[in-house]
């Protein structure tokens, strides 16, 4: 096996705001996390793992559902999704759905994104799902699929409701997976906007949107058993944190809240990508084939989290075959990428063929021998 090692991830760092510890953080709620999205760790908890009402923060995994459909092309942005009468009585916070009129799907998200639109959840679950039971159902079975261990749906959009609950480890694991869909910070980062033809004025529920540099999502949340939650993200520099806060005494306090915690996160940590999916890491030799050499490239992207007080490097070994035997397809499995920290594995991503090699034909053998012998 050929292994290749090379040196990456060395940073320094400017540091732009104070560095705080993380025992000096005070967080005015039941329940708070810190996460980093693409590696999914936790940079800071207090209570993590509690049953606890979540109000609207339940509409991410709604939505979660809702661009999953987009992606697996159950439905399109262009569809138009009636209004039933049940989704026409819930109460709350609404986009005012009348009951037989239809909006698009891409108006419907908008209204569920920025509005917390509790009719919208219903009109769009029955859409997908065919009623708000069904989709609650595979709420809850995409919450198994995900590792949350502490969370219950019993509708779709938060309303008080017994057996309803999550907790803010489950909240962050949820949110890092709706994250994955870029599109959805097409609405979540929208302050106002307008719906209904201009009749309706939409303004985001999350304050931080406007306020914190950075901000990109994602759901606030309060009712009188929930009280006021949130979970909030914010992007700078490939670094995108997920602050979630339940139970907060008052929308000041979450907001505060989750300032502080991704502030936290900003000043004492920060993210390398030391490979990127698609980029060509080696070549290696091919036996029978119509080429002589493939290229080989990273099958996914690999991130990682480090402390900004960490002076230490990362290493990657790069571990392929001195040669493959044709025929190869794209996308073939060839060898390894491992990477290192201080002496201890920190993860690995599949190499991959980058293209097909085709095994050669007795056409191309005597091709080869033709073209060796006008060659002396």
């Amino acid at each position: 096996m050929k292994r290749f090692i090379s040196l990456c991830c060395i940073f320094s760092f400017v540091l732009s705001m104070p560095v705080y510890a993380e025992n000096s953080i005070t967080v005015n709620a039941k329940s708070a996390v810190l996460m980093e999205q693409s590696t999914k760790q936790i940079l800071y908890e207090s209570n993590p793992d509690e049953h606890l009402p979540i109000a609207s923060v339940t509409k991410i995994m709604t939505l979660l559902l809702i661009m999953e459909a987009l992606d697996e092309g159950k439905i399109t942005m262009e569809d138009m999704v009636p209004v039933s009468e049940r989704a026409m009585s819930m109460g709350g916070s609404t986009m005012f759905l009348e009951a037989g009129e239809q909006l698009s799907v891409y108006e419907m998200i908008k209204g569920i994104a920025v509005a917390s639109a509790n009719d919208g959840c219903v009109a769009m679950a029955e859409y997908i799902n065919g009623s708000e039971e069904a989709f609650v159902n595979a709420m809850n079975e995409r919450a198994a699929e995900l590792g949350m261990e502490n969370t219950h749906f019993t509708n779709t959009n938060g309303l008080d409701a017994d057996d309803h609950y999550s907790s803010a480890r489950d909240v962050a694991l949820m949110s890092a997976e709706l994250l994955k869909h870029e599109k959805i910070f097409e609405f979540t980062t929208i302050w106002t906007d307008k719906m209904h033809d201009g009749k309706f004025d939409l303004a985001n529920t999350n304050k931080l949107i406007r306020f914190y540099p950075g901000a990109n999502g994602l759901k606030t949340g309060s009712t009188s058993q929930a009280l006021c939650c949130l979970s909030a993200t914010a992007l700078r520099d490939d670094l995108q944190l997920i602050a979630v806060v339940l139970g907060a005494p008052t929308s000041n306090d979450r907001f505060d809240a989750a300032r502080t915690l991704l502030d936290y996160g900003f000043a004492n940590y920060a993210i390398d990508k030391p490979i990127k999916q698609d980029d060509e890491v080696g070549r290696v030799a091919v036996k029978k084939g119509v080429y002589e050499e493939l290229a080989v490239s990273a099958k996914e992207s690999f991130s990682l989290l480090l402390s900004k007080s960490e002076k230490g490097s990362c290493e990657n070994e790069v571990i392929i075959p001195e040669y493959v035997t044709a025929p190869v397809v794209k996308g073939d499995v060839i060898g390894k990428m491992v990477f290192t920290k201080n002496g201890e594995n920190v993860g690995e991503v599949e190499l991959v063929a980058a293209n097909d090699v085709e095994k050669k034909k007795l056409s191309d053998y005597l091709l080869d021998i033709f073209s060796l012998l006008f060659s002396l």
